[in-house]
């Protein structure tokens, strides 16, 4: 059989044999069936695949917005530093929808000279099985938004009425979403549907605050 060592340059010496395509592909499979044994297969970022870029599709419900200069911004530090964070995506019946990277992969979709270095693909890792259905990918987007910044508000109440449809209460969707009762009782007012105060009394009213301007 030979040494571990022995083995993997075996394996690279035929895996540089193959034309581009089939090499990809091939690297994803090895990488997969390494990711099987991992003692850290727990986390999906151990097992990054190169995918077309075409075959992954943004979500319908992301409240996170990138202005202008910030995308010329994230372009220029993909072509300085290559892509240092996959797009985290599921695979659904209807195809690869990100859950986390929709502006990474933008730019490695519409940006020519991005597309031109990842040939054409885009890097992805699977999000956790437990963590697949909608109103979990929902929350998965907000939380990995929010660790780096602030969202729209409108968008938020947005967000926060679909985990309400779906079943989510207050309290999970505090817990999941990183936010205190007030936050969510705030967002909820935006949204203007009784139906999200059903069954509750509150003798508080919010208005929001004035900015203050400094002099």
């Amino acid at each position: 059989m030979g040494t571990v060592d022995e083995l993997t340059e075996r394996l690279a010496a035929a895996l540089a044999e193959l034309p581009q395509g089939e090499r990809i592909a091939a690297l994803n499979r090895v990488r997969g069936r390494l990711h099987e044994v991992s003692p850290l297969r727990e986390h999906p970022v151990d097992f990054v695949e190169w995918v077309p870029a075409e075959t992954i599709r943004g979500n319908d419900y992301n409240p996170n917005t990138v202005a202008p200069p910030e995308m010329r911004l994230l372009a220029h530090s993909v072509l300085s530093n290559g892509y240092t964070m996959p797009i985290v995506a599921h695979d659904g019946d209807d195809g690869r929808v990100i859950v986390d990277g929709f502006h990474r992969s933008r730019v490695g979709q519409e940006i020519a000279a991005v597309r031109a270095s990842v040939k054409g693909y885009l890097p992805i890792t699977q999000i956790r099985a437990d963590r697949a259905d909608r109103a979990a990918r929902i929350a998965a987007t907000v939380e990995h938004n929010r660790a780096r910044g602030e969202h729209r508000i409108e968008a938020m109440s947005e967000v926060v009425r679909m985990l309400y449809q779906a079943g989510w209460r207050d309290d999970k969707i505090q817990q999941e979403l990183g936010m205190d009762a007030d936050e969510v009782t705030r967002l909820k007012q935006i949204t203007g549907l009784a139906e999200l105060f059903a069954g509750r009394e509150f003798s508080e009213a919010w208005e929001p605050r004035e900015r203050e301007i400094a002099t």
